[in-house]
């Protein structure tokens, strides 16, 4: 089939195959980087947290009412977790300050030198006088795990003591590349808790995989954690964070909660959640967004698909009496259809070439203004 009748029947009626090409150019540079959007925050809200089998994991906040001494917080929270590793089924329990992805916690400033006027980052800061790699599953890439001897006691109410403060340290490995780019190995290396001279000096233990923060950041500060071995009294509360056996964890955690209650001599207050619900609500916004955009580009391709279908049937009706005349010289019915296969294929092709265009430029405005990730 010779192409030049083509253009020069859409020569005469330029107007609707611009719209259709035009149509089609602006739906794929929005659909391309709306599906690109959808991929990153369902890869942002599928990334490892640094706890292995996140389905067997949950933890017990728990809140004292009455005022207890330090000794007698102690003394309950070695007693608390006895009552916790005793529940059937029950793997592993460890005290801790806070929980990755809780969007509730502390973190700190770290620096290499005390003579720093500024911190080399910003890491969330993990309190644990138990194994956080037993119980959480995590993986260490050097050195060694915690263990009782670097265990410190600190009472929160209090100034801290020499004695109170930690010697030890595991870091992710985000936040060791942060702070030495240029070694390849960490352990034995020392940082310090602050910035100034009243920075306190702690020495890498042991690298870890990976442990996102508390906050979960969508940056690479997302990663920058570190646990210390601290037996922490007089906090706002205290946190068990256990492992039950796989597909045991609901049992677990309503037996865990009776035995606690039954345990306490004195008011308590007790919240257990999984750690796959930390994950639903920290991702909630991604996941909503990732559905919007999924249904805006359902919508958008039936529109424009609507409108080069509309657009054919349009050019068919008009060319009723040239059909006939094609008909009337012999032309087959495989024949007219071809040719209006060919002028919509011609349409759609343009549109398809400046719709690339227009999706990389979408594209580097994103990356530019709202630092999203480049089109693959």
């Amino acid at each position: 089939m010779e192409i030049k009748p083509i253009l020069s029947a859409l020569m005469r009626n330029k107007t609707g195959a611009v719209l259709v090409a035009l149509q089609v150019a602006l739906s794929l540079a929005i659909l391309s980087n709306a599906l690109h959007i959808v991929n990153l925050r369902q890869a942002v809200s599928a990334r490892p947290s640094g706890m292995a089998d996140e389905a067997s994991l949950f933890y017990i906040n728990v809140r004292h009412l009455d005022q207890l001494s330090h000794i007698e917080q102690m003394a309950l929270q070695k007693a608390e977790t006895a009552t916790l590793r005793a529940v059937p089924g029950v793997t592993s329990v460890a005290f801790t300050s806070q929980m990755p992805m809780s969007r509730s916690g502390s973190s700190n400033s770290v620096s290499l030198d005390r003579r720093q006027q500024e911190s080399s980052a910003h890491a969330s800061i993990y309190i644990s006088p138990d194994s956080l790699v037993k119980t959480w599953g995590m993986e260490l890439l050097e050195g060694r795990d915690l263990a009782p001897a670097d265990v410190v006691e600190l009472d929160n109410s209090v100034e801290e003591t020499e004695a109170s403060k930690p010697k030890s340290v595991l870091i992710t490995r985000a936040l060791a590349q942060k702070l030495w780019p240029a070694d390849a190995s960490y352990t034995g290396k020392t940082l310090y808790l602050g910035v100034g001279a009243d920075s306190d000096p702690v020495q890498v233990a042991g690298v870890l995989k990976t442990l996102q923060t508390q906050q979960a950041q969508l940056s690479e500060n997302g990663a920058y954690s570190l646990v210390l071995p601290i037996r922490l009294t007089n906090g706002y509360s205290t946190i068990f964070t256990m492992r039950a056996e796989p597909g045991q964890r609901d049992r677990v955690m309503k037996e865990a909660e009776t035995a606690l209650r039954a345990a306490a001599r004195r008011p308590v207050i007790l919240r257990v959640k999984t750690v796959d619900e930390d994950r639903i609500n920290r991702y909630r916004a991604d996941r909503s967004l990732a559905w919007m955009l999924i249904t805006v580009s359902v919508l958008l391709l039936l529109i424009t698909a609507s409108g080069i279908v509309g657009m054919a049937s349009l050019w068919v009706t008009q060319r009723r009496k040239q059909i006939g005349v094609r008909r009337a010289l012999g032309a087959r019915r495989l024949d007219i259809l071809r040719y209006f296969l060919t002028e919509n294929f011609m349409i759609t092709s343009l549109g398809i070439g400046a719709g690339v265009l227009l999706a990389l430029g979408l594209n580097a405005l994103l990356v530019r203004h709202l630092e999203m990730a480049r089109l693959p």
